[in-house]
Parts: C-alpha cells; structure tokens; sequence
C-alpha cells in the first residue's frame, strides 16, 4: 500500500499569492517634519539637507543623518522622504500702471507740486491706473472744470521752486483752443514751473482702447451732437440726462484694468507729468 502524500503534487497548494505592498507615500522632507528612521528608531525633525542626505535632530538635540528615500514613517505610516521642489521664483507685483508696486509702504505726504486734469472723468481714469504711484510719490490730482480756466488755476497756484504744476489736456492739437490756451500758459510769468501735455482725443474717453468696450475703434460723431450723447447712444447705453452719461462712464471705466487698456499716446503724457512734478 502506498503512502498517501498529505500535500499532494503541489507544496504550495491552498496558499494564496501574496499582494504586493503599495510603495510608500512620498513626503517632502521640508524644515520641521518629524520622522521616524525605521532602522534605527530615531525620531526627530528635519533640519535640512546636505546633497541627498537628510539631518534629523531629535528632542534632546542629538543629530542625526540618513539617505533620503524610503525607510522612514509618520505616525506608523511608511513614507519615502525626498528633496523640496525648487520654489520658483515669483514675479514681482505690478500696480495698474505697469510700476512693480510697493508693499506696506505708507502713502507719502502730499506734496506741493499738483497735476490738474480737465474733468471729473480724466481724474478718475488716472486714479484707478496711476493712483498706487501718485501716493507713493504724494502726488495729489485736481481737475479744472474746463481748460478755459487754466491760466486762472496757474496764477492762482503761483508755481515755483518746489512747487510745479502738471497739466493734462483733451484734444490737444495744432490750432486747437486747448492749444492757444497751453501756449498762453507756458509762455507767461510761471511757465518754467508748469509742464502742459495732452492727447488728441476729443474726450479722455477716447483714451480707453476701443476693443475693451465692444467696438472696433470709436465712433465719429457729428459736430451737431454733443459727443458723449453720440457715443452713449452708438454703445446702446442710456443718455438723456447727465446722470445717464455718469453712468455710461462708470460701465467704461469699470472695463479698465491696467494700462494696457489705454492708447500709449495717454500712458506717455500722464508718465511725463508724474516726472515733471516729482523731480527735484
């Protein structure tokens, strides 16, 4: 009789194959991460690293290095330290203006020197752009209520050493009013101390590229209509009050992000104003 063999043909017959262990999770191993070295038993936080070595320093100071990869755990769990990504290096912040913008720095106190602008509209178009720089540098912005009153306003502010007047006009160009004005200006007793600059638009409306309210460039409008009614009524948008028209410009300017959203003809005076009265 033969003897009956219990585990048959096959030895490993009734066991089951094993899973494979997952890999252990990765951790950065950053300043301040406690680990345990599972070898040794060390425990302690990372110090740093020297090349593709990791310092570990436990509770009673002691200092330890290990290789870098796996053979570590946090809080029993098996992980495989490995180097900090590289920080990339970030981009300074910019304000509107395109200017690297200044943190936590306190505005500075207004200055003697002023920029004027024509209108409400013109100051708050170069607030919401240039505002960031003008308070770093304390410049402060008035408008006129119309360039008819500029050498009102000049002789008034009696400009000087120290003190220089900025002035940024609609639609200045050859043979204009605007132009006379700024000529009469220059020429007269303060016209050392006062820099008048303009652009060739009819409205600092026109200033605002074209695209960032819908249209492909700004309309013409006829000399019989009043121009900011003609361009309210070619963008659909309400215009028989004056209130209408403050707030059709508050939809444009609110599509004003950064200087990129206005012609360079503009950004070119508004930056050579701002040098103008804050030079020495």
């Amino acid at each position: 009789m033969s003897e009956i063999d219990p585990y048959g043909n096959d030895v490993l017959a009734g066991f089951s194959r094993r899973t494979p262990a997952a890999p252990p999770r990765v951790v950065e191993a950053v300043r301040d991460v406690v680990v345990e070295e599972s070898a040794t038993g060390f425990v302690g936080a990372v110090l740093g690293l020297e090349g593709r070595l990791v310092r570990l320093e436990d509770r009673h100071g002691r200092i330890r290095v290990f290789p870098l990869g796996p053979g570590f755990s946090i809080d029993g769990e098996a992980v495989a330290l490995r180097a900090p990504k590289a920080v990339q290096p970030t981009a300074p912040a910019r304000t509107a203006s395109g200017s690297i913008a200044v943190e936590q720095h306190r505005a500075r106190i207004a200055r003697a020197s002023r920029i004027f602008v024509e209108g409400r509209h013109d100051a708050e178009l170069v607030e919401k752009v240039w505002g960031s720089d003008l308070r770093i540098e304390g410049v402060v912005v008035e408008y006129l209520e119309g360039v008819d009153r500029l050498d009102e306003v000049v002789r008034e502010f009696a400009p000087g050493p120290g003190r220089r007047v900025g002035v940024l006009v609609d639609h200045l160009v050859a043979g204009s009013k605007e132009s006379r004005i700024a000529d009469a200006v220059a020429s007269g007793p303060f016209g050392d101390g006062v820099l008048v600059v303009g652009h060739p638009f009819v409205d600092i409306w026109q200033a605002i590229r074209p695209q960032r309210v819908g249209l492909v460039e700004w309309p013409t409008i006829p000399r019989s209509v009043e121009w900011k009614h003609g361009i309210c009524e070619a963008l659909g948008l309400p215009h028989e009050t004056q209130t209408d028209i403050a707030n059709a410009w508050q939809k444009i300017l609110g599509r004003v992000r950064t200087y990129a959203d206005l012609e360079p003809v503009l950004l070119g005076r508004v930056e050579q104003l701002i040098d103008f009265v804050t030079s020495d």
